[in-house]
């Protein structure tokens, strides 16, 4: 039976033109070539500031502390989109449609006022039930302070997100990679400090979290309060009905694919708090010995994660000019150079695993490196598949990937039940891994029903993580033959696709030349 691509609403028309829009001030936009070399540039010093953090957590937290810290971030984030019902999820989506239109200004200062009036109300709410809230997080009642450690947090998470979104819909990467890089800075300068002046336990790390998004964010604030006034405002009104009727709804369904990913991402973790055997503190400790076989592979999905929102206003740019094809090119060649990327990170992390447990954790995570390879198989298909969905987004079809999430949140709880009392960690992450597989394929589907179609070679490069579960030596020998393929052949990348690389490539090379020719002239007058 053949299938025919399920046809999404037609876009309003625009302009065929992918060249950087006029400059907005300190809304300044990036093209996406340049967005992803920025991003990456940035992202080296914050990757690596975040890993140096982790490290020093890790070793001066006991393990039950830094169970609790997983626990509570992992709720924060969980917490965030929920408590504003992730109208800022729309953003990428959005900002460019009103921005078209004249109405941007008018559009971002209703969502404003909707996202302040709801994180307050969500904030209080968590404050005014500290008990149940310990409950579910902890496993136990007895952490409240805890609890309204994490309601103040709350709402400077909220304000770090609504920024972050506002900024990467603008286009302004370099501003959004500036504030994330001094998130990260402040984070590591305020965690470290808290914990060897103040105490050294989790609510100190809660605290640094919450008192770093609040920073970043007055910055965000200002920098956009600066660029207020230059906001596009025709004269066509804003018309209210099509907030209601168009992104309310859509942001119900961000919603709803927000909250089904970190119940993903959580849920095995929260199995483990209720129903691992022994007391609350052990099931703490064994979250304490995942966290650490994490701390790696959650950096590759924030990488994941961060393009993934970087490419969406790009790809949406596209979609609205009726570029359909050059938005499916795009995505193809990304998913299959992200896939690779992040296989090979894996693989050279499961390569120096030693020295990391045993030297800069001390040895104390013996559980965390032995579940260490298939964390990182699970993680590398979690990040791609966020680049996956993005198609689901332009097409204005995210209820698919709620559909996706729901069905391998579903395996993942019902595999943990039984998994998980007879395996223990391991049970827990195999569990995952299965979910996180079952997600992907279900999300490849869907896009397959909308008219993106992943060609061969990107399904090969789909199953390149696995190599991370067969030992260092046997998954480098498998990533040099992608590679020679890769080079050799057109089954991997097109013909096509080598020359846009080549062309990218040499582009970088010029303006490389041209900066070093021009320091050269400065440097001899």
């Amino acid at each position: 039976m053949t299938s025919h691509p399920i046809q999404p609403a037609g876009p309003s028309p625009v302009p065929d033109n992918n060249a950087p829009l006029p400059s907005l001030g300190a809304l300044r936009t990036d093209t996406l070539s340049d967005s992803v070399m920025i991003l990456m540039a940035l992202m080296v010093v914050q990757r690596a500031v975040g890993f140096g953090r982790a490290i020093l957590f890790c070793r001066w937290l006991p393990a039950e502390e830094l169970g609790q810290w997983d626990m509570a971030f992992g709720f924060l984030v969980l917490a965030g989109p929920v408590a504003v019902l992730a109208l800022p999820g729309t953003f990428g989506r959005y900002v460019e449609r009103y921005r078209q239109r004249g109405q941007l200004r008018a559009f971002l200062r209703r969502a404003l006022l909707m996202c302040a009036a709801m994180a307050l109300t969500g904030a209080a709410t968590v404050y005014c039930a500290q008990s149940w809230f310990s409950q579910l997080i902890f496993g136990t009642p007895d952490r409240a302070d805890m609890v309204v450690l994490l309601a103040v947090s709350l709402l400077a998470v909220v304000a770090s997100n609504f920024f972050t979104e506002l900024f990467t819909a603008l286009r302004n990467v370099r501003f959004v990679a500036g504030v994330q890089l001094a998130n990260g800075l402040l984070f590591a300068a305020l965690g470290v400090g808290l914990l060897l002046l103040w105490r050294c336990q989790a609510g100190s790390v809660v605290v640094a979290y919450g008192g770093a998004c609040l920073i970043t964010s007055t910055i965000a604030c200002c920098w956009l309060w600066r660029s207020w006034g230059k906001l596009p405002e025709g004269p066509e009104p804003f018309a209210r009905r099509t907030l209601w009727s168009k992104v309310v709804p859509f942001a119900g369904w961000i919603l709803t694919v927000n909250l089904l990913t970190n119940l993903f991402e959580i849920a095995d973790r929260y199995m483990i708090v209720h129903y691992s055997s022994g007391p609350t503190g052990a099931g703490l400790a064994l979250v304490g010995d995942y966290h650490s076989s994490r701390i790696v592979p959650l950096l590759l999905v924030s990488i994941a994660g961060m393009l993934s929102a970087m490419i969406t206003p790009h790809l949406s740019h596209d979609w609205e000019a009726g570029r359909r094809d050059r938005v499916a090119a795009r995505l193809n060649l990304f998913i299959k150079l992200l896939a690779f990327a992040l296989t090979a990170a894996g693989v050279a992390v499961t390569i120096v695993a030693p020295l990391l447990f045993d030297v800069a954790f001390q040895g104390k995570f013996a559980g965390g490196l032995a579940v260490l390879p298939w964390t990182l198989t699970y993680c590398t298909w979690f990040g791609i598949a966020m680049i996956v969905q993005t198609y689901l987004w332009c097409s204005e079809k995210a209820y698919l990937a709620s559909i996706a999430l729901l069905i391998g949140l579903t395996v993942n709880v019902g595999l943990n039940l039984v998994l998980l009392p007879r395996m223990g960690l391991l049970g827990a992450v195999l569990a995952t891994t299965i979910a996180n597989l079952v997600a992907l394929v279900l999300l490849i589907y869907f896009t397959r029903l909308l008219g993106f179609h992943l060609d061969r070679g990107a399904w090969v490069v789909l199953a390149a993580p696995l190599a991370a579960c067969l030992g260092p030596a046997v998954a480098s020998l498998l990533l040099l033959g992608i590679v020679l393929e890769a080079v050799n052949s057109d089954r991997l990348l097109s013909a096509d696709e080598k020359r846009q690389l080549a062309e990218g490539l040499g582009g970088y090379l010029e303006k490389f030349r041209h900066f070093r020719s021009a320091r050269s002239a400065r440097g001899a007058i």
